[in-house]
């Protein structure tokens, strides 16, 4: 009996396992059930796309970082639910899993009021719309400049309803790229692939860092706002948005993210950049194991000490300032000697020394202050010093800011060159705004490595160093 229930079994197995390869060579696809609305039981999904001006690779982590997600999980927060963020199949393929209530939302993306198929939150932010061109090239007059000329962009862009609009005659010809993204296709220009790549300011701004022979050919009218696109069966999601939005635009919150990831990006000009990228081939790779050592005993991403370095002495070994500073990580002598190094112009000492110090000043921080503004208030202190620094922190309730937001900080700081402040303080006068300047420089430099550098660029075997 056992037997033949065994054999019936295993016929019941056979013809499952054969139903089931003729559906798979069939492309068959059981559909996916509906997403509820967000609630104890179900996470808000959130299909979040590659872009990289919204969303980075995770440094220790499988995933993106970025605006995107830190905003996103800020939501999910408010609705007091789990979040989970699903990729895209493919380029595009975002909205469609929206509309098919497989994803509850994207997150920032531009906000096109024409698209009747999705909801839009209201605003996060908004950039201008451009038309990118070689910085050899001469300005375009006007948007007649145009006629006829190709532009290259994404599918979808909102740049295309745009030129649309102006009514230029004979109309520009749109070549549409895909399986790529707006930085790549921007880089496209300097590399001379592409001619004009219509997009908008924040990534152009963002492209610059990498390829600084970029520049605006043209301003098209109309800003491009950027917002979440919500499934139109969450209605109540929308309204939730809304709330949100209005919320932290209320308390500083979207203010201080946005600063977070996008206030530093126009502090360098292209002659900045290209400076920076051509030592990065020519001086770091002699200097990179003393960083990668000091990554190891510190901790710090050995490309942010590097950005560091740059910013203090151009890693010049030798950099010597009128105050007397001295090294690629310019220690001043008594820095040296409370750090134990005996020849500050000694390139590995230096970068060592430099990163403690580093770290002793992020100890020294209150727990109020939470990374990543730690560490830009770290590196406030490294210019400044704690005692300006903690003078400046001491002012900003007094002034409405916060003294444990960067982007609050970035206005209280330069007001330290002003008597009516220096005076107050037993530090006395400080160059703040040069100090603001520095840690914005060093992001921006930091952000630039990220894009070009790995991280682990070096074994032990490939530096010569053993690990601690």
């Amino acid at each position: 009996m056992r037997e033949k229930s065994l054999i019936a079994c295993l016929r019941r197995l056979a013809v499952t396992l054969i139903f089931g390869a003729l559906l798979a060579g069939c492309d068959f696809v059981a559909p996916l059930a509906p997403l509820k609305p967000p609630g104890p039981r179900q996470p808000l999904v959130v299909a979040l796309s590659a872009d990289p001006a919204f969303a980075q690779p995770a440094i220790d982590s499988e995933g993106l970082n970025g605006f995107s997600r830190d905003l996103a999980e800020r939501f999910a927060q408010y609705l007091g639910v789990k979040v989970r963020f699903v990729p895209p199949p493919a380029q595009g393929h975002a909205a469609e899993m929206v509309v098919q209530q497989r994803a509850h939302m994207i997150a920032t993306v531009p906000i096109q009021t024409k698209d009747a198929s999705l909801l839009y939150s209201p605003l996060l932010f908004e950039t201008p719309q451009v038309i990118v061109q070689h910085a050899n090239a001469l300005p375009l007059e006007n948007a007649e400049k145009l006629a006829g000329r190709e532009i290259h962009l994404l599918p979808g862009a909102p740049q295309a309803q745009t030129l649309a609009a102006l009514g230029i005659e004979p109309p520009p010809r749109l070549v549409e790229h895909r399986g790529t993204n707006e930085l790549a296709l921007i880089a496209g220009i300097a590399d001379l692939r592409h001619e004009l790549v219509a997009s908008d300011e924040l990534h152009f701004d963002l492209a610059t860092n990498i390829s600084p022979d970029l520049a605006i050919a043209l301003k098209l009218p109309d800003r491009l706002g950027y917002g979440w696109a919500i499934a139109p069966a969450y209605p109540e999601l929308r309204e939730k948005a809304t709330e949100f939005i209005a919320a932290i635009r209320q308390d500083g919150t979207l203010r201080r993210l946005y600063d977070r990831y996008f206030g530093h990006i126009k502090r360098l000009d292209n002659q900045d950049v290209a400076a920076f990228l051509d030592a990065a081939q020519t001086r770091l790779p002699a200097l990179r194991p003393f960083f990668a050592e000091a990554e190891r005993i510190t901790g710090f991403d050995w490309r942010l000490l590097a950005a560091l370095a740059w910013q203090e002495s151009k890693w010049e070994p030798l950099a010597t300032s009128p105050t007397g500073v001295r090294g690629i990580m310019m220690l001043t002598e008594e820095t040296a000697d409370r750090l134990g190094v005996k020849n500050r112009l000694d390139p590995r000492e230096s970068i060592l020394a430099g990163a403690r110090y580093l770290a002793m000043l992020m100890d020294e921080l209150p727990d109020e202050i939470l990374p990543p503004e730690r560490l830009w208030f770290a590196l406030a202190a490294y210019n400044l010093g704690m005692g300006h620094l903690k003078g400046g922190r001491h002012f900003a309730p007094g002034l409405k800011k916060s003294p444990n937001h960067w982007a609050d900080m970035k206005d209280v700081l330069p007001l330290l060159s002003r008597p009516e402040y220096y005076t107050r303080l037993k530090s006395g006068r400080a160059r703040g705004g040069e100090t603001v300047i520095m840690v914005e420089n060093v992001r921006n430099y930091y952000d630039i490595l990220v894009r070009i550098e790995p991280r682990r660029s070096l074994s032990p075997l490939q530096s010569g160093l053993t690990m601690q």
